[in-house]
Parts: structure tokens; sequence; C-alpha cells
């Protein structure tokens, strides 16, 4: 995405007749191949020799529950797409070196794919290695960032470009199959993301597609960029075809222009925006394509929406925009509902109305009836109980002989959630406390007493005093020796956020980065070395770990639980707007994060994550000790 502004299977039927503004009509019993390409003089895609208008809805599977994929994907036909956009995200099928899981929870990538083929839609497949998407380091594994060195997204770097063989190696054979020209539903591939707004290289998207053909895999292939940066930097690939973030119409004309070769598309169309934690309010909701859908099918110019429905960036995997610098950190919030005609929980907006009837009437044959809605808890509220606590459930200390200075996650082969940094100040008489950098947000303790905290995002006035938080890193007073002691135990736990997925600050590690100094601090001014660090993933074999005793329910860092009986499973939001800063997880899913800052107060939790009978809420917050009522609510806002 441009970042420049801030389970029945079956085959696609023979396409009749088509013209550029055909419907794809339903799937017969046995799979046929079609060719799909070019025309020889770059003018338009061709579908089993006749022209073809690419119609598509980007949506994302791993932002979608499993149970909803076929639903989401009838939703995008029914509002007159003929085929979906995807991304693979990279970092969610290997977390780590080498361990690909394509099968677990909203990872299977080729079941969604056949999903689309069996409800009579093609796909543009869009695997990376690198794809923004508002995705946590834009889909490259964060495992990369264990190397000094790394350079990401350069086609020199070794060990980046050892990893990327290894995982479109992995693809390859999984994509093969599902390629048109053997009977299934993908008509191109694109070759990286978005590379012109990073990189000048054109020999690194030329190795990104050799590693492809070397595969067996010859294309056809496309490329994503803003008109200006494919124009400046020739990010496009040789025969490729080339998709233009923001484009429009005009756009389109003069791609042409400057690479007739080949044909052009608008490859994201923006409904709507992203938003971050700490905006105002939901982004995008004043954008209407109306516009250029009507432009594009008076034309017969294909497109695609980015986003036709957006999902939730569930667990801890929502990314962040930064400068070059990595400076003005801005975390993308939970919800990627992207005021997109789908909403987060499926449901067709009044833009969707709108352009579905926009679509209508360009098309020969009547569309598909809309979906029905799926149901939604009524509201109700519950209160949780505090039964332990992050202090009560320290893991094993990292090996001393690797903590003499605090380094990030990455270096001790962590991912995502939180991590405890903990020493004692032998001598202290108070001082400042100054850490070089914390990424992204922490919460300082002296002999268990709150002292205050750090946050990488700038968080409004209010907030920063009420919790006693230093905004852009600035040093934190730590209180008297008369209150701590002269031998306090100094915690820092911190929390990673997302990390950048767009521009050139994207080595963004997490935790505490280089050093952590007293000021004013006497004998002790200076570096603080010898540290112990506790690792705490906060994933769900962490979560179901958790033993419930609760040392001190009045020190920050607990976690609360609830149990709560439902006589049916409906989708549902959870309303944490009397809560501060944390996650959530319901059975065993992570719902992921909220923030007090807004704009989202309300997590997203759909029906096939609760049961009849009894379900089990776990909320861990950074500061409350004190639980507060949590509603269900039926929408986001």
């Amino acid at each position: 995405m441009d970042r420049r502004h801030f389970l029945a299977i079956s085959a696609l039927s023979p396409l009749a007749a088509l013209a550029v503004t055909g419907t794809v009509p339903a799937s017969p019993a046995r799979a046929a191949a079609h060719s799909f390409g070019f025309a020889s003089d770059g003018s338009a895609f061709v579908l089993d020799g006749q022209p073809f208008q690419i119609r598509s809805g980007e949506m994302h599977p791993a932002r979608i529950p499993v149970q909803y994929w076929r639903h989401r994907i009838q939703m995008a036909k029914a509002m007159g797409m003929n085929t979906i956009a995807l991304y693979v995200m990279w970092n969610y099928v290997e977390e780590r070196p080498g361990v690909f899981d394509f099968t677990t929870d909203r990872r299977d990538f080729e079941a969604f794919v056949r999903l689309c083929q069996a409800e009579g839609l093609w796909v543009l497949l869009r695997p990376g290695p690198y794809v923004c998407g508002e995705w946590d380091l834009g889909g490259i594994p964060a495992y990369l960032l264990s190397n000094p060195d790394i350079e990401l997204r350069v086609g020199a770097d070794a060990h980046y470009m050892a990893a990327v063989r290894r995982y479109i190696g992995q693809l390859v054979p999984r994509v093969r199959p599902l390629l048109i020209g053997n009977g299934g539903p993908i008509l191109m591939i694109q070759i990286e993301n978005e590379y012109g707004s990073y990189g000048n290289d054109p020999g690194y998207p030329e190795q990104i597609r050799q590693l492809w053909i070397d595969g067996g895999i010859t294309g056809p292939f496309y490329t994503e960029d803003g008109l200006d940066q494919v124009r400046a930097d020739h990010s496009n690939v040789p025969g490729g075809a080339i998709a233009l973030s923001g484009g429009d119409a005009a756009s389109i004309t003069q791609a042409r222009k400057a690479f007739p070769a080949v044909p052009a598309m608008a490859g994201e169309v923006y409904p709507g925006w992203l938003t971050h934690w700490g905006d105002p309010d939901f982004q995008g909701g004043g954008s209407d394509i109306s516009a250029d859908l009507e432009a594009f099918m008076n034309q017969g110019l294909s497109f695609n929406i980015y986003m036709i429905h957006g999902g939730t960036s569930f667990g801890f995997f929502a990314g962040a925009n930064a400068d070059d610098l990595s400076g003005h950190y801005q975390p993308d919030i939970t919800s990627y509902d992207y005021s997109a005609p789908i909403t987060e929980q499926g449901v067709a907006t009044a833009r969707y109305q709108t352009y579905r009837s926009l679509l209508g009437r360009h098309l020969p044959a009547p569309l598909p009836a809309v979906p029905a809605p799926i149901a939604t808890l009524g509201e109700a509220a519950f209160t949780p109980t505090p039964f332990t606590s992050v202090w009560d459930n320290l893991p094993a200390a990292v090996p001393p002989e690797r903590t003499v200075h605090p380094q990030p996650f990455e270096m001790y082969g962590q991912n995502f959630g939180f991590a405890l940094y903990r020493t004692s100040l032998r001598g202290y008489t108070g001082g400042t406390l100054d850490i070089q950098w914390v990424h992204d947000y922490a919460t300082v303790f002296m002999n268990g007493g709150y002292a205050g905290g750090f946050s990488r995002t700038l968080i409004p006035d209010a907030v920063a005093t009420a919790w006693k938080v230093t905004n852009n890193n600035d040093p934190l007073g730590l209180p008297n020796p008369a209150a701590v002691g002269a031998t306090p135990v100094l915690d820092i736990l911190v929390e990673g956020m997302g990390r950048t997925n767009f521009g050139h600050a994207l080595v963004d590690r997490k935790g505490i980065l280089r050093t952590v100094a007293l000021r004013d601090a006497g004998p002790l001014t200076g570096d603080v070395t010898g540290w112990q660090v506790f690792l705490l993933p906060m994933d769900e074999a962490y979560i179901a770990s958790l033993k419930p005793r609760l040392s001190d329910p009045a020190r920050p860092g607990l976690f609360f639980e609830a149990t709560v009986t439902l006589s049916a499973a409906a989708d549902t939001y959870l309303d944490m707007s009397g809560w501060t800063k944390g996650f959530v997880y319901v059975n065993g899913h992570n719902l992921g994060r909220y923030w007090q800052i807004g704009p989202q107060q309300r997590l997203y939790c759909p029906a096939p994550w609760l049961r009849k009978g009894q379900n089990r809420i776990i909320v861990f917050d950074l500061h409350q000790t004190r639980a507060r009522p949590i509603t269900f609510r039926s929408t986001l806002v």
C-alpha cells in the first residue's frame, strides 16, 4: 500500500464469449484449463483469447476467520467482482527460520484460493516477500532482525536473499497447481510490492522473478507501485504488467504511454484508509470511489479495490508507520476495517450498495444476491476479576552471559509480546532513567512500586500525565531513595508493538535497543549493566500456562479473567473503553491490542471463537489494577 500520504472445491467454468464487461458464471464440477495473458500490443489483459477486465476486490485470509472466508468471497462477488486479490504474509507462515506452517489457523492460502475458484472468481496472488499491508514488518519475518547487519529488500544481502529463496521455494509447489494454465484460478503473481517507494535497483525485483522462474513458474507476473515511482525507479519486471497504487483511469493512460508493451491496471484503489492509535477518528470514512469505478467501467479498465474487506489484524500482527529515521512512530490499530465497503464484521455498508448498483448497471447479467448478515450477540456486560500477574508468571531468565547489556527481543529469539529487563541498583541515590531506545512502550517499577513509563508513540498529555509516561523516549525521573531504599530492584517491562511496514525504517527491532543509563545519579551515573531478561511472548502457550496466583494485587501488570455463559455463539465486539492498554484472549484466541488513546475501543470477536455455554475471557492490562465492566457490542463504533 502506497504510504506517500502518510470446503467444497470445483473449477471455473469456460467463459463463453467473454467481453470486457463479462461476468464469471457458476463453476462446473470439473476443472478446465484456461489461458491468460496480455494482448500483443499491451492494450489489454486477455482470457481465453478475449479481452478481459479484471474487477478485483482485495481481502487477506490471514485477517478473516476461516469459517467466514466463503462469506466474504461471496460478498465481494455480489458487489460485482470477478477476481479476489490477496496477500500471503511470509511472517505468518514462517515465524521461525525454516519452520513453515501453511495449515493452521488462517494460514492455508491454498484453501482460500480454491474457495475463490469454487465461487467462480479469479485470483491475483500477492506473495511478497514484502507486502506492506499495515502488517508487522510488511510481512517479512522478524527472525531476520537477529542479524545485526541485515538489510531488508536488498538483493545483495545474502542472509535476506537466502531466506527469500527458501520462502519462494516453499510457495512454488503450492502455487503451481493453482495457476490458471493448470486448471486453477490464479491469473497473475505479483513480484515484491511497491519497491519503487523503497529502492531503485531494478536487479532486485528481477531476482525475485527469477526465483519463481527457477521453480518452473514463468508467469504471468506483475508489479505494484505508484506511477511516479515505477517511472522513476523502473521497479517493474521484464514482461510484467503494471499495477498502480492509487491508480485511476488517467494514470493508467500515462502508464500505458511509459510502458506500452504491457497492460496497466489500477492495482490499489482506496475506498478508505488505515488508522493509527491516537488518530482523532477512524480514517477513510469520507472516501468515495464512485467516479473512478464509473471511469473504469466505461473504458473497460482493470482495477483492484484495496480493501473491499479489511478484516482484523488479530494477535500482535498489526504494523506501524515511522519516518525514515524511525521517528514519529505510529502503530496501527487492531481493526483493519479500513472504512471498506464490507465492514470488519462482514456487513455491507451504504457505499457497498452504491458501488454494487454502479457496477451492476454496466454488466450484462444480474449480480448474485448479497449474502445474509451474520448474527451478533445482544448487548450485555460482565466484569472480570484479577487472577494472576506477569510478576507471578515469569519464566526462567535468559542466560546471564547474554544479558550483560540489554538487547532487543529479536536477539533473544522472540518475535512478539513483552520482555522484562531487571537489575539491582546498589548505592542508589535518585536520578533520571534514560533509555536508548524503548520500542515501543514500557512501564517502570522500583521495588515493585510503579514509577512511570516510556512511550515511543506520542500520546495525549492527559494520558501521559495520568500514568507518568514520557513521550518520544524522553528520560523519566525516578523515585526518591527514601521511598525505595539504597538497593532497589529496577524492573522495565517493555511491550513491542507493530513493526514499521513502510518506508526505509523497516529494521524496527523491539524491546530495549541499546542502553539503559542513569543520569544525575551520583556514583551510578552512566550505563547500567548486569541485567536479567525474562521473555514474555504472551502467545497461546504462555497464556495457557498462567498460574492462578496473585502475590500483589496492587501492582500493575495484572491478568483478569471472566467466564461468560452464552446460550448461543454469535459475532460480537468487546468494548474495552473502561480499560487502559493491553490485549484480550477469548477461549485461547488473541483478539489483539486495545489502548485507551483510541480511536478503536472495541475488539472484534467472531462467533466461531465463542461457544454455547462457558467462555473464558482473559485480559492483560498494563496499568489497571481494578476491574471495569466489559460490554458486548454489535458494531465497531
